[in-house]
């Protein structure tokens, strides 16, 4: 182990001096709207590298050269879908979010068909931040394992009382501005671990040309078409399946998603949150090209080596760097996950107080007493945070595909209900939420595991329908909870889950409940 009192002493002040920076943001704070949307007047240049740090951060730092060490560069078509989505999301949803006061995500879904679509989705989406969120708090913890030796667990309680208390005094300004910094440290310190590594090979970037290009590891595109049926949907990364399903997760992520759709809403107006919004899937292209070929030179410079993918990059960043340089890069990779949890903070935080509290129990309270209250979900997030990243120390799948996939669960539904919203004038409040539930109980089936891994969110999903059979006002819409839910029961216990790559979840999701939204409005008499 190579990690110098040097390198202690760097991460230690640089995770000091940001925390210190979050709170000087936070002093001027009044409000909710100070809390939770930086006022509304952050520049586009700022929100579009926020952006950038958030959908990625740690995750990309640690899980993507990692995916290079073990595969190729085929998850670069998964980022050209990525662009393909905001330019559609730019057009189509951020000009509707520009409309009014707009305050959430599913504010919008409220105004459209009403407040139980508001209160459904909010919950849904905090449901799958706490679980894709705590993937994310897990692997900020592999660095700090790998550094220390501490456990997952303790390296996990450390990172998250350290959030808890940024987030809590900084709020949405603070979150946007530590991000710009913690991306510039961050993206610095790959271009020099990058460096490094190209100066011990014997021959540069001949070493990592010879060491890869047998396996045929420079390959970017996969078309796939030489494969049965069977197989084109069960590779990860295609040509088809990164653009068609790039895009459609990335409509969902940041156009349904409260973690960027908050951060978009600080723009002064909707041209510069699409200006904001456009250029980040630019800056996504170029950062995950940078971090898959980091990928390949830690290939050539282990020669290949059996170890665990998450593991590979903090492993050379501790053994391999020059005393100082470690200490940097760990000091922004720490920063990075302490900012992007900030910000998944913040946004629960934000749709919890405004899409559930608010509205029944704070409508008298002043604004103090509001931003006290949304401190304290600050907090109580934070603390579940903890428990949620520890379901996942012994996940042995790179951490990014763990993340993608779990937010695929709800990703789809939420997407389909918004774009129904948008194109079928006929559709009310109870198709919306059925088809939002329908989606969301269809991808348990899709994406879940035998025995519990696949009962027990089944068993969520009805008592969801129980719940929505009991307030949905429609005849048809009652019948339809009863047969969805027997439908999916047989699908469960006598097909099983067919194994399905995981860039086509949301799509698969987004389409279901979709079809099942228009078929139900087209059903119900006027």
């Amino acid at each position: 182990m190579n990690f110098s009192p040097l390198d202690f002493a760097i991460v230690f002040a640089y995770l000091a001096g940001v925390t210190a920076l979050g709170a000087w943001f936070g002093k001027k704070q009044s409000s909710t709207t100070d809390y939770f949307l930086g006022g509304r007047d952050l520049p586009w240049l700022a929100i579009c590298i926020s952006v950038v740090a958030t959908e990625t951060s740690v995750l990309t730092f640690i899980s993507i050269p990692g995916l290079a060490y073990l595969t190729n560069l085929n998850f670069l078509q998964i980022a050209a879908g990525y662009l393909l989505g905001r330019i559609v999301i730019s057009f189509v949803l951020l000009p509707r979010y520009y409309r009014g006061e707009i305050q959430t995500a599913y504010h919008l879904l409220g105004n459209r068909f009403g407040s139980r679509m508001r209160s459904f989705s909010s919950i849904v989406f905090q449901l799958t931040r706490l679980l894709a969120d705590g993937v994310r708090l897990f692997a900020a913890s592999i660095p700090l394992h790998v550094i220390t030796g501490w456990d997952y667990s303790t390296s996990i309680i450390v990172i998250a009382m350290v959030t808890i208390v940024y987030t809590f005094i900084g709020g949405i300004r603070a979150v946007v501005w530590l991000d710009v910094l913690q991306w510039t440290v961050y993206i610095t310190g790959a271009l020099l671990a990058l460096a490094v590594i190209l100066d011990k090979l014997p021959l540069g970037w001949q070493s990592v040309v010879a060491a890869a290009a047998p396996g045929n590891k420079f390959d970017i595109i996969e078309l796939g078409f030489d494969r049965s049926l069977k197989e084109f949907f069960t590779i990860n990364y295609t040509l088809v399946s990164g653009l068609l399903g790039g895009a459609f997760l990335s409509m969902a992520s940041h156009g349904t998603d409260q973690l960027i759709v908050q951060r978009l809403l600080t723009c002064r107006n909707a041209r510069a949150s699409q200006k904001a919004l456009i250029g980040s899937g630019f800056v996504v292209i170029i950062q995950f090209a940078l971090f898959l070929v980091l990928g390949l030179a830690l290939y050539a410079y282990y020669q290949g080596a059996a170890m665990r993918s998450d593991e590979v990059l903090p492993r050379f960043i501790v053994e391999g760097l020059p005393n100082g340089v470690s200490g940097i890069i760990i000091a922004g990779v720490f920063a990075a996950a302490m900012g992007n949890l900030s910000g998944s903070l913040n946004s629960l935080a934000s749709s919890t107080m405004l899409d559930l509290y608010k509205p029944r129990w704070g409508k008298n309270k002043s604004p103090k007493q509001d931003l006290m209250t949304s401190r304290l979900f600050t907090v109580m997030w934070g603390v579940i945070f903890v428990f949620s990243a520890l379901m996942f120390t012994d996940n042995k799948s790179p951490v990014v595909e763990l993340g993608l996939a779990i937010a695929s669960f709800t990703y789809g539904g939420l997407l389909g209900t918004f774009f129904l919203g948008i194109t079928n004038a006929r559709a009310r409040e109870d198709e919306g939420l059925l088809a939002m539930w329908s989606a969301i109980f269809f991808m348990i089936w899709i994406i879940g595991q035998k025995g519990a891994g696949l009962w027990v969110p089944a068993l969520l999903a009805i008592a969801a329908g129980g719940w929505l059979y009991l307030r949905l006002q429609s005849r048809s819409g009652r019948l339809f909870v009863v047969i969805w839910s027997l439908f999916m029961l047989l699908l469960i216990a006598f097909v099983g889950s067919p194994h399905i790559a995981w860039p086509w979840y949301v799509f698969i999701g987004c389409t279901v409940g979709y079809a099942n939204g228009t078929l139900l409005s087209a059903l119900r008499p006027e």
